[in-house]
């Protein structure tokens, strides 16, 4: 027996409306993608060409130029090395405390809940200032330690709520209480029940901290003094900074020296970027997900 396929007939107006759609998200997919194909076909071309704006959509006089300067300092390696210490170290602390912290705030036993979570939430609103903050770090005595990059930025107001969220909704007071009936202790149902039920949102927790960490470099600015414990940002910011023109030096030496400025910022851009780049399609869905956990319940 041959079935027939009925298609719903658009009307003109649904048409136009469509085609506007389309136009719009074309019009957003060009307006994201085109800057990341001129810093990568950028950082893949002369200076002279990058100075004098000749690079348009493709690379113009190819040339490794910007990417030999880039890895001809010793400290990019050890950068990278830190900043990888730093993904993995960081990411662990942080999302080991945001889900100690979160679940006991999810449970309606737990009491003064709410007015922890109001002193956690202001804390959003209000700090203390760069310079508090630097002298507790001082008087812990974790300057110029890689503690520093780990302990004082470990929890993120805004993952604790997430967390706490996702908690309330998925984890059932039932469960809860039925575990307590049959004698399991809070840490054994936090290991045994919790952490298994919660892999979503911590996948959404390791994503996001571990692109922080990687991102982050303005606290090794302020914490860090030795260059055997930089990131990878600050070392690139460094060699960006050394390679600028300064001082008392002859015109054709400055112009060659800000040429190379110009096109070594595209290829710090890339060489900082390309391993979330290469890593984002694979857990692009985890980040759908996390803006999504609590919106829908049931």
């Amino acid at each position: 027996m041959q079935t027939s396929r009925t298609r719903i007939r658009e009307s003109f107006g649904d048409r136009i409306f469509l085609t506007g759609i389309y136009i719009l998200l074309t019009a957003v997919l060009l307006a994201v993608l085109y800057p990341l194909v001129y810093i990568f076909s950028s950082s893949f071309s002369s200076p002279a060409a990058v100075s004098s704006g000749k690079v348009w959509l493709f690379p113009i006089d190819f040339s490794l130029a910007g990417y030999q300067a880039v890895f001809k300092n010793t400290q990019v390696l050890t950068g990278y090395g830190n900043s990888l210490f730093y993904v993995i170290a960081g990411t662990l602390i942080s999302v080991t405390l945001t889900v100690i912290l979160a679940y006991p705030l999810s449970r309606k036993s737990f009491f003064g809940r709410n007015a922890l979570m109001m002193f956690i939430v202001f804390t959003m609103l209000f700090s203390g200032g760069l310079i508090p903050m630097y002298l507790v770090v001082k008087q812990l005595g974790m300057i110029d330690t890689r503690l520093a990059l780990l302990i004082p930025q470990a929890i993120w107001v805004w993952q604790v709520i997430i967390t706490r969220t996702f908690f309330q909704s998925s984890i059932p007071d039932e469960l809860v209480e039925a575990s307590e009936m049959d004698g399991c202790s809070d840490l054994r149902f936090m290991w045994s029940i919790v952490v298994p039920l919660s892999k979503p949102i911590i996948a959404v927790l390791v994503l996001m901290y571990a692109v922080g960490q990687w991102n982050a470099y303005f606290d090794a600015l302020i914490y860090l003094k030795s260059q055997a414990l930089h990131p990878l940002q600050l070392v690139l910011r460094n060699i960006l900074i050394l390679n600028t023109a300064t001082g008392n030096i002859e015109a054709s030496e400055m112009v060659k020296r800000q040429q190379m400025a110009d096109l070594m910022k595209y290829s710090l851009i890339v060489v900082a970027s390309l391993p979330v780049l290469i890593i984002y399609p694979f857990v692009q869905r985890y980040f759908v997900q996390g803006m999504l956990i609590g919106s829908v319940k049931g």
